[in-house]
């Protein structure tokens, strides 16, 4: 496959992968400030979680999306399904800013996760088209470290535009975001090269899939990602619950969840640095050991308070916990991509919707206990991480399956 000199290589390639993959995060924590407005525009209960139905059927739509996205990238190219993701990205953002009902906002919400399905899986795709094994795992951990900046800036912009602009401002600004990576997306190179393209047909996309299904690490690997994700979702809707309405400390939301977002981005960063000392398996086998301790260590503490700990010892509980949970997720992910390079699209839309659709049903369950104290948001927490880490360890990462398949490229 030739490169034209003028297309994005090395660091540029990493830098719009990642610009790529932080869409879906920012059509997600800017919107975070927002929430007392949403409830007060369609009279909801101020403390209502019924407004994190907006995070639900946007994950719900990225589950979705893969399935349209993946195989046709397999087929196309990865740049002509990616641009068209990022069209719907960008109206169903307007859409958003305009929608006049609930249902109408959730219904653009849920489009929304379509488009952003294709720059969110076809990034892992691209990835592994163009690296593999503990090197994948390596990039991986690093662009997730450079995204997770946006978590850190996002709600305090997003409070930001409300302060001096309609609270549906925090729609529009990811759709100005979406216009800018079309442009620039333009240098992307096509990293399927014509040899390695597959028929966009049924049959080929079932072929592909029951061949993703064979590989038992991958399996075991992406129903961890699920319990790892479900584990996420619950912690993005439900913070602003527990912060706001068992604190009561509304002004420090931003703060807070700026703070937890450098926390992975730093973790990440080292991950990427261990991935390389120690190889990703045994890093995956340690870090979920971690994971199994610290979050039940943070449901002792809960209970031991009777779900109303010290606002300073809840942050530090989740800020020992969410660094581990984060940090499985790209790891593992590169893991499970490792066996299944000629079907990187297929596989990538495969694992992109068991684990986003499973997580976020997940998520809705947990947050839906919520009952005025930490305890649920506690045992969601211990429950998903110990079932992620024990498909990690006895399933996912077991025998040599996955390092023997990480030096294939």
């Amino acid at each position: 496959m030739t490169r034209r000199r003028s297309e994005a290589t090395g660091r540029e390639f990493i830098a719009l992968v990642t610009v790529l993959m932080a869409s879906a995060a920012l059509a997600i924590d800017l919107m975070l400030p927002a929430f007392t407005d949403v409830r007060a525009e369609y009279g909801m209960e101020p403390g209502s979680s019924q407004v994190g139905l907006l995070i639900t059927v946007f994950f719900l739509g990225m589950a979705i999306g893969p399935w349209v996205f993946g195989p046709a990238s397999d087929r196309f190219g990865r740049k002509p399904p990616l641009y068209v993701g990022l069209i719907v990205y960008a109206l169903a953002g307007v859409a958003a800013a305009l929608a006049p009902t609930w249902p109408v906002l959730v219904a653009t919400r849920f489009v929304w996760g379509i488009g952003t399905a294709a720059p969110r899986s076809l990034s892992v795709a691209m990835v592994r088209d163009r690296y593999s094994g503990d090197e994948m795992a390596r990039q991986m951990a690093t662009i997730t470290a450079v995204f997770l900046l946006i978590p850190i800036a996002a709600p305090t912009v997003g409070a930001g535009l409300i302060a001096v602009l309609p609270w549906r401002a925090v729609f529009l600004f990811p759709t100005l975001l979406a216009i800018v990576v079309m442009v620039w997306a333009r240098r992307l190179p096509e990293t399927l090269s014509d040899e390695l393209r597959r028929p966009f047909t049924l049959r080929s996309v079932g072929e592909a899939g029951r061949e993703v299904l064979t590989h038992r690490s991958t399996v075991g690997l992406t129903l961890a990602m699920t319990f790892l994700f479900g584990t996420m979702t619950t912690y993005l809707a439900g913070s602003e619950v527990i912060v706001v309405d068992v604190y009561d400390l509304r002004s420090w939301f931003p703060l807070y969840f700026g703070a937890i977002a450098v926390l992975l981005a730093v973790s990440s960063l080292n991950n990427a640095r261990l991935v390389g000392r120690i190889g990703a398996e045994r890093l995956v086998r340690r870090m979920s050991f971690g994971g199994v301790v610290t979050t039940a260590l943070m449901l002792v503490v809960s209970l031991a308070t009777g779900g109303h700990p010290p606002f300073w010892v809840f942050c530090l509980a989740t800020a020992a916990v969410m660094p581990l949970v984060q940090g499985l997720s790209p790891i593992a992910n590169s893991l499970a991509m490792t066996p299944v390079p000629h079907v990187a699209g297929t596989a990538s839309a495969l694992i992109s919707t068991v684990t986003v659709a499973g997580g976020s049903v997940l998520g809705s369950i947990a947050n839906g206990t919520f009952d005025g104290t930490t305890t649920p948001f506690s045992i969601a927490f211990v429950v998903y991480v110990s079932c992620a880490a024990a498909l990690i360890v006895l399933v996912g990462t077991r025998g040599r399956g996955a390092v023997g398949a990480a030096n294939v490229a």
